[in-house]
Formats: C-alpha cells, structure tokens, sequence
C-alpha cells in the first residue's frame, strides 16, 4: 500500500523546497560573489536533511561555483578503469584521458591508449607483488598505477608515471571513472552511433561492445593494434556533444546519474588544490581509506591478475561474524567467489585474484581456509592477503578467523569500506553482543557502510 503523508508534511516539505530554490535562484544570478555561495552553505546548513546529504549539496554548490564558473582553465588527468578487470583502485586502467574546462565549457579533450603511451616509461619501477608472477611484466607503469585501494595513493602514481613518459601537462586533479559511468552516461543521451565504428552504443550493452570492439573487431576491421582504442576517443568526445545539447530537466536527470556514481565510487576524485580535495572529502567522493577510523573495519579489496575480463562473470559475496561475549572480540570473514562462465573465451577464464583483507591494526590472523597469508602493514591497517583461484564454473568461499582488540567489545562499532568498481555485494552480519544476544543485518554494499550495535 503507497505511503501516505500529512497535510503538515507537504506543508513542511514544500516550504524547504521553495526556501532552496529560492536560495539556489539567488546564488546563480549573484554567483560571482563569494557572499552568494556562503549563503547558499547557510541555507543548506538550515535544512533538515543527513548530514552526508548536506555535505553534497555543500561540495555541490562549491564545485559549481569554483569549476564551471571559472574563467580560469582547469586540466584533469582522467583514468578509464575497466572494472571488468578489477584493481584495488577500480580496474585496469587500458586508457586515460586529458580534460581541460573553461568557464564551464570543454575547451580539449583527448583520450591515450595505456599500451602505447607505457612504451614511453622506462623499465625501472619494480611491480608491486604479485604482478610479475601473474602478468610476467618486469616494470610496474601507468596502466597497473592504481594499485592501492585509496585513490589519491593511485593518482599521485599515475602523475608520476604519466611524467616519467614525458607528458606535458600540468593537472589541477585526477579523476577515475570506471566503465559503469560509460552506462550512466548512455542512459542520460540516449544510444550513440559513430561514423568509423559499426553498431550502436546504448547503456544496455555498450561496455560489451566498446570491449569487442577492442579487443576484437578491430582486426577484422582492418585496425591497426595501436589504433585499436581510437573507437574510445570518437565515443568520448560523442557522448560529450550530447550532453551539452541536453535539456534542462535531462541534464538535472544526468546529475542525479553521476551523484550515483559518486556515492559508489564509479567516479573519484582527487584535486592538488587543498580546499577542493578537503570539499571532495567531507562529500565522500575521494576514494579514500578510512585512516582515522579506530573501531572494527574490513575492506576486501581484489586485483584480477591475468584472468582476462572475468569480473563481468564472477558473482560475489560477504558473510562476517563477530563474537563479543568471549576475552577478546572474535571475528570470521566469508567471502564467496561464483565463477558463472563455463568456458575459456576472449573474455574469461579461470579467475586469478589477489585478495587483500584490511582489517583494523592489532587484527591477529588465527586461521584461514582456501587462503594462503601474506601479512602487512598499509594506511594505518593490517593487511591479510593471498592469491585466489576460482575456476570456471566453480564457486569458492575464502574464509579468514581473526581475534580483534579487547577494546572493541567495549563499545562496538563496524565499518566496511567498498571497493570501487564493484557493486551490489550482498553482506551479511551476524553479532554477537557481550550479553550473548544475537542479532543479524543484511545489507547491500553500494557505498561505505557503517554499523552501530
């Protein structure tokens, strides 16, 4: 039955609606004053809404005001990460981008292949480990740079590798979208067909095709291998006309799509101006790793290491259990790899992962099943990590027995931080209090979590 409302409610909401918009009004005909946008901050101060939504309207309206009202010309790195082949930070990065605005208009955009512009770095980085075991690549460059689960730790390293090949520019800030902004994107336009490039890109299999495309039909086309990824800069640079011939009410339904994919990570944001990474921050969209966060806290984070694009295949999920009635909190991990593809293709094969399980410092690892420890230290946590193997077909469930700090009976909190590029992962939480009552949670893991007994 549809929920229904009081007449003091519409009342109430409809008042908060006009006071913003009215404010809103106001800012944009003013907004060349910086007293217009400390205005507008009081009024989203006023509303009552959560803070976090607060904090994106804020981040909202400063960007607005910052970034496309500027006369001064901005530059972004942008990184494509291709979460079908999932990193810590997203995906395989096979291209990246130069972004340079002006007044809110684009003044040059163009798009690199990763394989071509690496050619450029010289073999002198030693890869982090397990790379050269499974990728057999001897230098570690700019399209595996994104190897850390907090994104301002990848773009910094991708500056740097970008500058060890020679690059040129000089960026305000990096931004990392994975595929599943190429879907929000086609939603908001509508299909796009290209001139040089058959078929039509919708959002309903526009990732499978641009990745046929690429790594396939190229050569039937007659493209040469380093050309291959120019289908990338004419879908770019179409989807970019489109969305400035967008209406007005397209172009707020498009704000909501990428408002999304800020919330789950598909986009990240980094900025070398302090203010506008602090803005970035308090919004949540920086993709960082929660270093100030003392209480209990897992963050799984994979890296496909040589099984080709599988992760379009392999269905996950989390189970976690922690016991407060003994000595010392005990916590056990589950989490569950289904590999549903059943045969070796251009797309899949065996699932070769590298699992690493941040857990808060003071974590002791008791036992593990189906998972063979490596220990480390990273962003002020316990890192367990291992390689993971899920054939095709299969289904595999990884299971980590750790003792946590006393202290954490003492007032129980959890947060569970999520991975960028992967979405809709199931988790469930079974708890039990000092008291020996139990209680269970299920939930989905589409943003940051946070749990409080």
């Amino acid at each position: 039955m549809p929920k229904t409302h009081s007449i003091k409610f519409w009342i109430s909401f409809w008042g908060i609606s006009i006071l913003f918009l009215a404010a809103w009004s106001w800012y944009w005909n003013t907004r060349n004053s910086q007293v217009a946008e400390t205005l507008l901050e009081k009024t989203i101060s006023l509303i009552p809404a959560g803070e976090e939504q607060k904090k994106e309207w804020k981040a909202i309206a400063y960007f607005s005001e910052n970034l496309l009202n500027s006369d001064t010309e901005r530059t972004f790195l942008i990184l494509f990460q291709n979460n079908l082949e999932i990193r810590p930070g997203g995906g395989f990065i096979g291209s990246f981008g130069i972004l340079k605005l002006k007044g809110g208009k684009v003044t040059a955009f163009q798009i690199h292949d990763t394989g071509n512009f690496d050619g450029r770095i010289p073999d002198t980085v030693e890869p982090p480990y397990p790379m050269q075991e499974t990728l057999a690549i001897k230098s570690w460059k700019l399209r595996d740079s994104n190897y850390s689960p907090d994104f301002a730790v990848n773009a910094r390293k991708a500056e740097e590798f970008y500058y060890m090949g020679q690059g040129g520019e000089k960026f305000d800030g990096v931004i990392g979208l994975t595929a599943n902004v190429l879907t929000s994107f086609l939603k908001a336009t509508g299909p796009i067909q290209l001139d040089n490039f058959p078929g039509t890109y919708s959002d309903g299999n526009g990732i499978i095709d641009l990745e046929y495309q690429v790594e396939k039909a190229y050569v039937e086309q007659g493209i040469a291998k380093g050309d291959r990824k120019s289908v990338i800069n004419d879908l770019g640079n179409a989807i970019l006309k489109k969305v400035f011939e967008l209406d007005n009410l397209q172009k707020i339904e498009l704000a909501k799509i990428i408002l999304a994919d800020l919330r789950q990570k598909d986009i990240q944001l980094y900025f070398a101006d302090s203010g506008w990474q602090n803005r970035a921050t308090e919004a949540g969209w920086a993709g960082l790793v929660d270093q100030n966060w003392s209480r209990d806290y897992f963050f799984a984070v994979d890296a496909n290491l040589g099984a080709f694009k599988s992760d379009y295949f392999v269905d996950r999920a989390i189970d976690y259990t922690i016991d407060l009635s003994g000595d010392a909190p005990k916590a056990v991990l589950k989490i569950t790899y289904k590999h549903n593809a059943t045969e070796k293709d251009w797309m899949t094969k065996d699932y070769l992962t590298y699992l690493q399980v941040y857990a808060p410092k003071g974590a002791w690892l008791n036992n593990s099943q189906n998972f063979t420890p490596r220990y480390s230290d990273d962003l002020d946590k316990k890192v367990f990590a291992s390689i993971v193997k899920v054939p095709l077909g299969e289904t595999k469930t990884v299971e980590l027995d750790y003792t946590l700090p006393k202290e954490f009976a003492l007032n129980y909190d959890l947060k569970i931080q999520k991975q960028a590029g992967l979405n809709d992962i199931p988790v469930k939480v079974h708890l039990t209090n000092p008291d020996g009552t139990l209680k269970d949670y299920d939930l989905t893991l589409n943003s940051d979590l946070m749990l409080n007994k």
